[in-house]
């Protein structure tokens, strides 16, 4: 694979809308030349009879029947509250009239 030419490296920073000055070029060129390469080495590795997976290990998911089952009435729900009001849970103000 040939190397990414620093204009290259500029076209994706601005692409990207990365500002990078001439130094970040010179230094990011070879970087990404390498991770390319890198890339492509692994890309060669995995031959035609090997199937693409995203887990080594095969994986199912377990599933549970939706069963619709009765919820709490609002009296059973705020039976535990230590402060009621209006049906709903009373809790203290922490945000001053500033807000």
């Amino acid at each position: 694979m040939p190397a990414i030419s620093r204009e290259e490296v500029a076209h994706l920073a601005t692409l990207a809308r990365i500002d990078l000055d001439d130094t970040d070029l010179d230094h990011l060129a070879p970087q990404l030349s390498v991770i390319l390469e890198s890339v492509a080495s692994i890309s060669g590795v995995a031959g035609d009879d090997v199937p693409a997976t995203s887990h080594p290990i095969p994986m199912t998911n377990v599933f549970r029947e939706d069963v619709v089952t009765p919820g709490l009435t609002p009296e059973q729900a705020l039976s535990g509250a230590p402060e009621v009001e209006q049906q709903r849970f009373s809790v203290p103000r922490i945000l001053g009239d500033e807000q």
